[in-house]
């Protein structure tokens, strides 16, 4: 077929990616900008860069994207699905971000191409989804809360004695990594996934045959999500910082080092295509309820996590609403 229409939805794709990068931006420096460990921008930088670099390890979850979840017709009926997938998560970011609300991008691309397979009567790999998407949307918040409290605890415990001026400059030092190993796995997660939807396009187009994915579609989706997290995400980084709870260095340290680890054993280990937003969140819960339980803004977190039971059919029909508008162009 032409290659315009790919171009198109290929550039459709790079728009998603770049609201996914200042959507999420937050997710990788909004503990340690809230700690002062880091300057907003010289966060913002190194989030960008690691993001770069991460995107490079997640051929796994690029495939579980691009041939996991639909399995839509070849030719330009297939375009027109990823194409309103891509506008449907489009819509759910800009949504999100503009009420400050910390929702999955993820879930939202997930979403998008389920609601627009549905309206196509395409099919859609239910099995894949449970597996791949539904269980690890389940299992990674739990894990982030426990894990998160049990690390915090066990630093507490390690530095008990420590000086508090001391021990708070040590981990604001400590957070730099941290904070650059969260944005890593936020590449590895959140590029490749665009990657995978961008394989799926040249795959429905005629253009892609085989199981690996190009190293140049991986180079643009790092690029772009790269400049996308530069461009920061001030809303969303001020929910995630202050608002659930007061966050000090050693809490910061705590979550991100708990977030980036759950990252990287689903993305290399499964390919699952777990949520960033929800990962880092659950552990900023996880390390603040070690402080007490009524220091977390269990307020706040309950609407976040409407946000994300919303965001599967939020997305979804959008991407169907516009499927159905551009199936009346076809």
């Amino acid at each position: 077929m032409e290659l315009l229409p790919i171009i198109l939805v290929i550039a459709l794709a790079m728009a998603f990616n770049y609201t996914n990068g200042f959507h999420d931006a937050a997710n990788a420096i909004a503990t340690s900008v809230s700690t002062r460990a880091l300057t907003p921008r010289v966060a913002l930088l190194m989030a960008a860069i690691c993001n770069l670099i991460g995107a490079f390890f997640g051929k796994k979850v690029a495939d579980t994207v691009g041939k996991g979840i639909i399995d839509p017709p070849t030719g330009g009926a297939g375009l027109v699905i990823v194409a309103a997938a891509l506008i449907g998560a489009i819509g759910w970011n800009l949504l999100t971000w503009w009420f400050g609300l910390p929702s999955s991008s993820s879930h939202a691309l997930i979403g998008g191409l389920g609601g627009a397979a549905l309206a196509a009567s395409a099919t859609v790999k239910w099995d894949g989804i449970l597996q791949k998407v539904v269980v690890p949307m389940l299992i990674s918040p739990l894990v982030g809360v426990i894990l998160g409290y049990l690390v915090m605890t066990t630093i507490l415990w390690l530095f008990r004695r420590a000086h508090p001026g001391r021990a708070a400059r040590g981990f604001r030092l400590a957070q730099t990594l941290s904070a650059a190993a969260m944005a890593l796995g936020h590449g590895l997660q959140d590029a490749s996934k665009t990657a995978g939807v961008v394989v799926l396009a040249l795959t429905v187009g005629g253009y892609h045959h085989g199981s690996g994915v190009p190293l140049w579609v991986l180079a643009l989706s790092a690029v772009v999500i790269s400049a996308g997290t530069y461009a920061g995400g001030w809303r969303i980084m001020r929910t995630l910082g202050r608002r659930i709870i007061h966050l000090d260095p050693p809490h910061g340290f705590a979550a991100e080092a708990t977030a980036a680890s759950i990252l990287y054993v689903a993305g290399i280990t499964f390919g699952a295509p777990i949520s960033t937003t929800h990962t880092i969140t659950s552990s900023i819960m996880g390390v603040g309820a070690t402080k007490r339980l009524s220091a977390v803004r269990w307020g706040v977190a309950g609407n976040i996590v409407g946000a994300w039971v919303l965001t599967f059919p939020g997305a979804g029909l959008v991407a169907a609403a516009f499927y159905a508008l551009f199936s009346l162009f076809r």
